[in-house]
């Protein structure tokens, strides 16, 4: 990556089952920085509430991105010259704003992959909260980001490695051009 990257706030977004935890993680590695996982900040009644099947609300959501908001930022302050990548759903414009309120350089990675892809996913996962069942209701919910959006669409319907390169591949472009 360039130099522009270092402490840089990066999230993979998209719907559940699209592949955010693996992109993130595996980039991460990638360009040397610190991995956060969106899902760890849910309170209880968020975890309970999509476990059951009920989508989550805009005034459910808001305190779970404000917290991750602050944790994306101490974790590039404490470390500036490292970037961070979040793993997180990001599904509304106003969302990615409580993100970016305190990571105003934040550059998004969009995944994007056939609902049914996606639903099959889902399905054959056992090891998350987050029922199948749900699935419409992010994609109902999904805002793909505006072109005002620092952004790097990526195709999440190829093999993971693929997918990290593309997106690492966009975010060489990305802060190429925004410097």
């Amino acid at each position: 990556m360039t130099k522009d990257t270092n402490g840089q706030a990066l999230i993979v977004m998209g719907v559940s089952g699209v592949g955010k935890t693996t992109v993130a993680q595996a980039l991460s590695t990638r360009i040397g920085g610190r991995y956060i996982e969106a899902d760890e900040f849910h309170p209880p009644e968020n975890v309970a509430a999509m476990a059951a099947g009920t989508p989550l609300t805009d005034a459910m959501r808001q305190p779970w991105l404000e917290r991750l908001a602050v944790a994306m930022r101490q974790a590039r302050t404490s470390q500036p010259d490292t970037p961070v990548v979040v793993a997180c759903s990001a599904l509304k414009c106003s969302y990615r704003d409580i993100l970016r309120a305190k990571n105003p350089e934040a550059i998004i990675i969009y995944l994007e992959a056939d609902p049914d892809m996606i639903r099959a996913r889902i399905t054959a996962r056992t090891d998350h909260f987050m029922p199948p069942s749900l699935l419409d209701s992010q994609l109902s919910t999904l805002e793909p980001p505006a072109p005002d959006e620092a952004c790097v669409t990526v195709d999440a319907s190829l093999p993971p490695e693929s997918t990290v390169a593309m997106a690492y591949d966009g975010l060489v472009k990305e802060t190429t051009q925004a410097h």
